[in-house]
């Protein structure tokens, strides 16, 4: 929960631009990329919260990246 509430600060809550910020995190959530690979790896549910939070950063900015390049 608190991953897509990070991807969806100062997004428009317009459908498309929620379903685009979804599926950018659950990608970048599943595939771990460099940082989140290393904090998953930490002792109980802070690695998986720290995972789930960097994942929603990256995802964010890229999100923000589409709407500015493309809307």
């Amino acid at each position: 929960m608190v991953g897509m509430w990070i991807s969806l600060l100062f997004i428009p809550k317009q459908i498309w631009f929620i379903l685009i910020a979804f599926v950018i995190w659950r990608i970048l959530d599943i595939t771990k990329p460099f940082p989140a690979n290393i904090a998953e790896k930490l002792n109980g549910g802070l690695g998986i919260m720290l995972d789930d939070i960097i994942a929603a950063i990256y995802s964010l900015t890229i999100t923000h990246i589409i709407i500015y390049l493309f809307f």
